[in-house]
């Protein structure tokens, strides 16, 4: 059995030109991973490109099954990147769905303008049309005023959200995002996150539990773990069957940890009383999740108590 010496001594070492092939998905094109500088412009594959090829491959991968019901029928889907950075995730998914479809449109929904502007030309070189990028932050897409109107982008339903790494509460926008959408996957990694830690600070550690968040190391540890239960929780309220699981091998990356929600039901009440009761465990954590799709005044016996998974009507 490979040590852990072995293990990160092997994820540090470059792939030659000749033996790349064997890291790509079926139908992926070295020529798309030299314009995102994953491979050298020799072909080669360096060793920091390599953990980020392996966590996108892996997560384009377990995507296959919810992408192929998209796409099925002659559908146009409208999948969003959350905070897309780059787009390498968006320029992978469109490189194996929507362009040999010519179907489907890529929404890459980033801040930054820097990234939005080189990202812009790199889909135009590669005459990528329906590889959108829009310099706005996610929260952007949510129509916090009017909660019951799903959101859309220029009157299309939002069909999938995506987020490899989104930072810290834009990865909860991205949740919020699907959820209202009523989207039909939605897969995250989250990356840093901090607000149960800022939320734990401070709060009164005397009770029994307050051991968890006592030091500080522990309330980051504590609060990034007890942020993805909920995450979890939230999104099984609203009627998604959910999977949490590693993304890739921790030698790829230490933030490795996706949230993988399919709809299966409009909501999930038994879901709700479970996530209700974690909490009543706990000091008052007024997390923008929480707070924004389920106020106090959410009672479980507003939503119906199942816990089948039977498909939507």
């Amino acid at each position: 059995m490979k040590n852990k010496k072995q293990i990160a001594e092997k994820s540090r070492q470059s792939i030659p030109a000749a033996r790349v092939q064997r890291e790509l998905l079926p139908e992926q094109s070295t020529e798309l991973l030299k314009q995102l500088h994953i491979l050298t412009r020799d072909g080669q594959l360096n060793a920091d490109s390599r953990r980020k090829l392996k966590q996108i491959n892996h997560l384009a991968n377990l995507l296959t099954p919810d992408l192929e019901r998209l796409f099925a029928d002659d559908r146009d889907p409208l999948i969003v990147d959350a905070g897309a950075g780059n787009g390498y995730l968006g320029f992978v998914l469109y490189e194996l769905w929507c362009k040999p479809s010519e179907r489907g449109t890529v929404l890459n929904v980033e801040v930054r303008a820097d990234l939005v502007a080189r990202a812009r030309e790199r889909a135009a070189l590669l005459n990528y049309p329906r590889m959108v990028y829009e310099e706005m932050a996610v929260a952007d897409l949510v129509p916090h005023v009017e909660a019951d109107k799903p959101p859309v982008w220029h009157d299309r339903p939002v069909d999938a959200v995506v987020a490899l790494h989104a930072c810290d509460t834009a990865t909860d926008d991205a949740i919020e995002l699907g959820i209202r959408a009523g989207a039909s996957v939605i897969a995250v990694v989250p990356c840093c996150q901090a607000e149960i830690a800022r939320l734990l600070a401070g709060t009164a550690v005397h009770a029994p539990a307050g051991a968890l968040w006592r030091h500080p190391i522990h309330r980051r540890e504590f609060g990034a773990n007890l942020t993805n239960v909920i995450r979890a929780h939230v999104l099984e309220a609203f009627g998604y069957q959910v999977t949490v699981t590693e993304l890739t091998g921790l030698e790829h990356s230490l933030k490795n940890e996706l949230i993988l929600a399919r709809k299966v039901q409009r909501r999930n009440g038994l879901a709700l009383k479970h996530l209700q009761q974690l909490l009543s465990g706990l000091p008052y954590l007024p997390m923008g999740l929480l707070t924004r799709m389920l106020p106090p005044s959410a009672d479980a016996t507003d939503t119906p108590d199942v816990e089948s998974t039977e498909p939507l009507a």
